[in-house]
């Protein structure tokens, strides 16, 4: 009954880049409708004034850019973790240098849970200096994701689903949401679960930045990481089977 918004959770999520500032709005705002107490934004400078359309209760802050794509910059970083407790980054946001350096620095520095997606996967398949650790890393590829991250293929991927994502999670110390039809989710441990929900009506480009902002908004709040992600997993899917009633 007493509750206010610092008790909630302070998200920060890095994302964004031109052509790609939707991903960021709808992982943002995913954030909030899964009960994050504080929602930041941190995009390049110059998107700002799109990033913030994103909602008006999500807070934005500036990365320095450069061709409306963020510039490593650790003391920006260093900032923005203060006060926060979780950290959502990929969605638009790039693979170029700066942006791997960027994930990869975080991995190393954050002491609160990281949830990567999208473009910051694609930076870790382009390294083999990472693994999770600390307050967690949870990672959230599709199949071709999945399949960087191995040095593998769509097809070995798909062929053993539960296989590759325990394999991933172990090798690399990090929790998994393998995405698609029945997505998997994986603990560093081997154990693995396999989510009902969901239908092909979800196979449309967004989905998974507001799967990536749920688990955004329920990490931040404190409650246990691999339930936060079976829970995500399931309203995901659970709300595109209410679409299509």
């Amino acid at each position: 009954p007493d509750a206010h918004k610092g008790d909630s959770g302070h998200v920060l999520l890095i994302a964004g880049s031109r052509g790609k500032t939707g991903a960021a709005q709808l992982a943002a705002r995913a954030t909030l409708r899964a009960g994050a107490g504080l929602t930041t934004l941190a995009g390049p400078a110059g998107l700002n004034p799109i990033l913030c359309a994103a909602a008006p209760e999500v807070m934005t802050a500036v990365l320095p850019d450069h061709d409306d794509r963020l510039v490593f910059d650790t003391n920006q970083l260093g900032r923005l973790l203060e006060g926060k407790s979780a950290v959502v980054v990929g969605p638009g946001m790039g693979t170029h240098e700066d942006a791997q350096r960027t994930v990869l620095w975080l991995l190393e520095h954050a002491t609160v849970p990281i949830v990567a997606d999208a473009d910051a996967l694609t930076c870790l398949a382009n390294s083999d200096a990472w693994s999770g650790g600390g307050a967690g890393l949870i990672v959230t590829p599709h199949p071709g994701e999945m399949a960087r991250l191995l040095h593998s293929d769509v097809a070995t991927v798909q062929s053993d689903r539960v296989g590759v994502a325990r394999r991933l999670g172990a090798e690399r110390k990090c929790a998994v949401i393998l995405k698609g039809a029945r997505s998997v989710v994986a603990a560093p441990d081997g154990s693995a679960w396999i989510n009902p929900t969901g239908n092909p009506g979800m196979a449309s480009g967004g989905t998974g930045d507001v799967l990536t902002g749920m688990i955004g908004g329920l990490v931040c709040q404190g409650f246990d990481l691999l339930s936060s992600l079976q829970i995500a997993v399931y309203l995901h899917g659970w709300a595109g089977d209410e679409g299509v009633r």
